[in-house]
């Protein structure tokens, strides 16, 4: 029934009608459903796309895609990807077939898309409140048998709302909730001490709209991050799973939970995870990274734990940003007609990375080509010699930081080495 549900909901993106909501595609596509689109196969550089045009590369997505289902078989981990990074049903049906558990969320709505479209395992990575959000999660988990969601807890006052809200809508599930384990002073949410987490298992014990399934955390908030900083947190994550079932917290379950693992640590949650002991029943060692999917050419470049083991093989980074160039003042200065609506920038700028003439269509390295500055539609750029632009190029960008990438489009181009556009990601923020 779930794959029914996906299959059909990717159907209905696909027979969405293009107009102006979506930026950068062919003016004569107007009035064409997205599936029909795609189907002729444009290319992106000759066959109407006008610029700024945000692409992912097919070859690259595919390869992440394979390369973390690998990863995570080979270190018997389960995998829910964080879903937050791209918005995506499209890929999120492309996880769930590389092996995925389930899709991570990080507040209700995103919970509701993913429902919408079928996911039936969803792991929300923060404490849910909201009544108005948990009367729609008691009205989900009692139509649907086989959903299964999971959210942390990190404050009594939070189970006290929960449990409030999921009585007075008549809820006739319980809630599965692990409880999230902060990683140290001054990181972000989570309870800070070991004995503030068994007051809340105490507190769920004595409701019966709570279930207490596992623990939980996020290791990137780890204070001033070092491998040895890293792993002693991940080990007293652990430790917490393993003093919670001696003291019979999690009797009568078919599965205890342990998850953590972004994106820049996955390698230590694996070393460690590693080394859990056997519990009164199997352990769900649940992965939630979720850059992985397009990487990038900045933030996760450099933070990759795949820099660590190199052995265990490389991701790709899928995004490029093409931009054009549209001004030329002065012989070190250009400009292009992309900018903050279009690049992700709350971590770096983007980086030219090769320039498409505009007279003939051949490809060079950007270099001495630097972006110093963005304006909500141009980025401004250096050059160091006259001739390396001119108005009417492209220029292909690379990007940092995926989540703040996919934000800016609803619909991006899926696009292979030879610039043939094969498919549209639809987005959802």
């Amino acid at each position: 029934m779930a794959g029914e549900r996906l299959a059909q909901g990717l159907e209905g993106l696909a027979d969405e009608r293009v107009d102006h909501r979506f930026k950068a595609l062919p003016p004569d596509a107007e009035g064409r459903t997205v599936g029909g689109l795609a189907a002729e196969r444009r290319n992106l550089f000759s066959d109407g796309f006008t610029t700024p045009v945000l692409a992912l590369s097919a070859e690259s997505v595919e390869h992440n895609l394979a390369l973390m289902e690998t990863y995570a078989t080979r270190h018997g981990l389960a995998f829910a990807p964080h879903g937050k990074t791209c918005m995506a049903p499209q890929l999120f049906a492309r996880q769930l077939e590389h092996g995925a558990w389930g899709i991570t969320a990080a507040v209700p709505h995103q919970a509701r898309v993913y429902r919408t479209y079928g996911i039936e395992r969803i792991f929300l990575a923060n404490e849910v409140v909201d009544a108005v959000a948990l009367r729609w999660l008691a009205g989900e988990l009692a139509a649907d048998p086989d959903f299964r969601f999971m959210c942390y807890v990190d404050s009594l006052r939070g189970i006290e709302l929960m449990d409030t809200a999921l009585r007075e809508a008549g809820a006739t599930r319980p809630v599965d909730v692990v409880v999230e384990l902060g990683a140290g002073e001054g990181a972000r949410t989570g309870v800070r001490t070991e004995a503030e987490c068994l007051e809340l298992a105490d507190a769920i014990a004595g409701v019966d709209t709570l279930r207490l399934v596992g623990v939980a955390g996020y290791e990137g908030e780890v204070p001033d991050a070092t491998p040895e900083r890293v792993t002693a947190w991940l080990r007293r994550l652990v430790a917490l799973a393993v003093q919670f079932d001696k003291a019979g917290r999690f009797t009568d379950l078919d599965q205890i939970v342990i998850s953590a693992g972004g994106s820049a640590w996955f390698d230590a949650v694996a070393d460690v995870f590693a080394e859990i002991p056997e519990l009164s029943a199997p352990v769900l060692k649940l992965l939630r990274s979720g850059a992985y999917v397009s990487h990038d050419d900045g933030q996760y470049r450099k933070l990759t734990p795949f820099n660590r083991v190199p052995e265990e093989g490389a991701l790709e980074p899928a995004f490029r940003l093409w931009a054009q160039v549209v001004s030329r003042p002065t012989p070190e200065q250009a400009f292009l007609n992309a900018g903050k609506r279009d690049a992700a920038y709350d971590l770096h700028l983007p980086e030219a990375q090769v320039v498409r003439s505009g007279r003939d269509g051949s490809l060079r390295p950007a270099d001495g080509i630097t972006v110093t500055g963005l304006s909500d539609q141009h980025a401004w750029v250096s050059t160091e010699r006259a001739g390396d632009l001119e108005v009417g190029d492209w220029v292909g960008l690379g990007l940092s930081h995926p989540c703040t990438s996919f934000d800016k489009w609803q619909l991006i181009p899926l696009v292979e080495r030879d610039g043939t556009v094969t498919d549209f990601i639809r987005t959802f923020f």
